[in-house]
């Protein structure tokens, strides 16, 4: 929950875990076209919590990996690269008629081991130039704000739903929220982020990648602003929250996010 309401208040001096206070790491992935996002890979800091306990792992909407920090580890992401990213290249090129070759960028993060581009020839891999990431990273041009939003969007409606019809306060809500909603939640929030969102962030870092008529438009990203609006009213609607404005929104963290992104194009002959 936003630091303002109440129950994160209240978490300062309750005893015990604090639901507020978990933190996993979430990497989020799409092609230049936005006709396929990767699966998200998640790290939590528990490889079996008890919310999962009649789940099989492989079934969950996202990649399920833990480590105790719910960090993305080199040797983590180099596990991702290989049977998870690459396969799924591999089938969308398939899919395509496309070549089997692709260019995949980075963020320039500790846990993206540098070796990983020697693995397959057919995939270059390029990462970014170190503090200026949120400048280049397409994913940063409102599609991480958008996922965000839509993910705080999604559980502040769970929360006033809980407390219109159940009469559930807040802090029972939010003790009950468990990995597995919160799974739930950003498989839903990452299907709402749609082709046209995902192509405009590329859009204003390469427009050179789209021809004249794809020319940026104002509906190719959503209204986060909207959005946030949105988020806020739901949230005033309801006592339980303790109030919360549009700063409450933006600077929600609840994830943090690792991306990457890839291009595919039938003229791209080579990968030098």
């Amino acid at each position: 929950m936003p630091s303002r309401t109440f129950i994160s208040q209240e978490e300062n001096s309750m005893p015990g875990f604090k639901a507020a206070k978990d933190r996993l790491t979430l990497l989020l992935g799409s092609n230049v076209e936005g006709d396929l996002k990767l699966k998200p890979l998640l790290v939590y800091r528990s490889e079996n919590p008890r919310a999962l306990k009649n789940y099989v792992q492989s079934t969950l909407p996202v990649i399920w990996k833990a480590n105790p920090k719910a960090w993305v580890t080199s040797i983590l992401f180099e596990e991702w690269f290989t049977k998870h990213f690459i396969p799924e290249v591999k089938q969308y090129c398939s899919n395509n008629n496309l070549a089997y070759k692709a260019l995949l960028i980075l963020d320039n993060a500790p846990g993206h081991p540098v070796r990983i581009a020697d693995i397959d020839p057919q995939i270059k891999v390029v990462f970014l130039p170190p503090n200026t990431t949120s400048l280049l990273q397409p994913m940063d041009q409102g599609v991480i704000a958008s996922f965000k939003a839509y993910y705080l969007r999604r559980t502040f409606s769970q929360a006033v739903k809980a407390n219109e019809n159940d009469g559930m306060e807040l802090r029972d809500f939010w003790k009950s929220y468990n990995i597995l909603q919160c799974v739930k939640n950003i498989a839903t929030s990452w299907d709402e982020v749609t082709p046209n969102n995902l192509k405009g962030g590329w859009k204003k870092l390469c427009p050179f990648f789209f021809e004249p008529s794809e020319s940026s438009t104002s509906t190719d990203q959503p209204n986060v602003d909207e959005i946030t609006t949105d988020i806020v009213h739901l949230a005033n609607r309801s006592a339980i929250f303790g109030g919360v404005n549009d700063d409450d929104c933006v600077s929600h963290d609840e994830m943090k996010i690792w991306t990457c992104l890839w291009r595919f194009t039938k003229n791209f002959q080579t990968l030098n």
